[in-house]
């Protein structure tokens, strides 16, 4: 069964869902990709999964790094799980490009060559954003490209985290 809630961000509302295993799904409201995967049978209900998302959202919108991790049940293909892990490595206020993920990729799996636009296809279809940072993923150039909430949010996230920005 699956769980949901809504959390009130100061960059608008935020869909929440979770099953027994975690947190499988945060995203902003009017996302492009708002609640893909979410199950047809779902109940909104507090749960302490949900509970302890809206806290990281809590501490992370005040401005501060959370110190701890809500229980996340990521489901998807193993290159989409391969990137979706490289995003939770990316430190708080930094960022990286999709090329450099391409290339971690490229290590991992032993290939000559990884497609940057492969990886931002990934990127691009996260369920859970912000906990797993795919906003601090930007094109080769700086650019703040290809954010499904909007790049006026990409922009604020990463301002909230102080990250170096070169725009």
């Amino acid at each position: 069964m699956q769980y949901i809630n809504h959390y009130r961000s100061p960059l608008g509302g935020i869909l929440l869902a979770a099953d027994e295993t975690g947190l499988s799904g945060l995203w902003f409201d009017g996302a492009k990709y708002y609640a893909a995967g979410l199950d047809p049978e779902r109940e909104e209900k507090n749960t302490p999964v949900l509970d302890q998302a809206k806290e990281w959202l809590t501490v992370y919108f005040s401005g501060k790094e959370p110190d701890f991790l809500p229980p996340l049940h990521m489901t998807g293909t193993p290159f989409q799980l391969a990137v979706w892990s490289i995003l939770q490595r990316i430190p708080y206020g930094k960022t990286v490009t999709y090329g450099e993920i391409a290339k971690e990729i490229d290590v991992q799996k032993g290939l000559s060559r990884m497609s940057a636009q492969a990886v931002g296809g990934a990127v691009g279809h996260n369920k859970i954003s912000i906990i797993v940072p795919c906003h601090r993923v930007i094109g080769a150039n700086g650019s703040l490209t290809g954010y499904a909430s909007g790049i006026d949010r990409k922009l604020s996230l990463l301002r909230l985290e102080k990250a170096v920005l070169h725009v």
